[in-house]
């Protein structure tokens, strides 16, 4: 809103955020985890929360569309209005040491929201959530009802779905929240195929054995959290 100051604090880092945020919103659509404008995504910097606007196909985002709110909600920088979904996100930033939250629609994992109260734990990757994915109640989209299920779904998880909507996933970065929503639509979709052959059930991880899979996965990878 123009009768708003432009934040001061590190504006140059604030910039870099906003780059990095529209080119993560825009893998979402080409990763086929959101069609259209649906999904949102944001990042934390300082006392700034700078998020996808609502409505605003993201492939059109320049710099010149920077969206930023306080952690109270307020607008502060920006003319687009944030996404519906921003009291989401805020409660996510209030409550867990998140610095970037992304949400979608990604059809398998919304597949699974509508069949499970929790995603059956087929693959070890589960652990990297916290355990096994809850499934927050339905409520309405953007409703302070639908941010008060997705805290208690994410109870000690880093990841969960919301029933009939889609996924919710945050990290340490705009990277880390994406390749969890990214492995989160691949649980869901081993589950629905191997659920979905005739006379079989698919074997499940016990709570051991995904307890032993997380105390591996931190220690995973190089420093920079890479896996390849």
């Amino acid at each position: 809103m123009k009768d708003q100051p432009e934040p001061v604090q590190q504006p140059g880092r604030t910039t870099r955020a906003w780059a990095d945020l529209v080119a993560t919103a825009r893998r979402t659509v080409t990763d086929g985890l959101v069609v259209g404008t649906s999904g949102n995504v944001s990042v934390r910097v300082g006392d700034l929360v700078l998020v996808t606007p609502s409505g605003v196909p993201y492939d059109r985002l320049g710099p010149a569309d920077l969206t930023a709110v306080d952690l109270e909600g307020h607008q502060v920088t920006g003319d687009l209005r944030p996404t519906s979904e921003l009291p989401m996100h805020l409660a996510v930033y209030r409550t867990t040491p998140a610095t970037a939250v992304v949400h979608t629609h990604a059809p398998y994992a919304t597949a699974v929201s509508t069949l499970v109260p929790e995603l059956p734990p087929v693959h070890y990757m589960a652990a990297d959530l916290g355990g096994p994915v809850r499934v927050a109640p339905y409520a309405l989209y953007g409703s302070d009802e639908l941010a008060a299920h997705l805290l208690d779904a994410l109870r000690d998880r880093t990841g969960c779905l919301l029933r009939n909507h889609g996924t919710v996933t945050y990290g340490d970065s705009l990277d880390q929240a994406l390749d969890r929503t990214a492995q989160l639509e691949w649980m869901c979709r081993v589950w629905l195929t191997a659920a979905s052959v005739p006379g079989h059930t698919p074997q499940l991880l016990s709570a051991a054995q995904l307890d032993e899979a997380g105390a591996r996965l931190r220690g995973y990878g190089q420093r920079t959290d890479r896996r390849d």
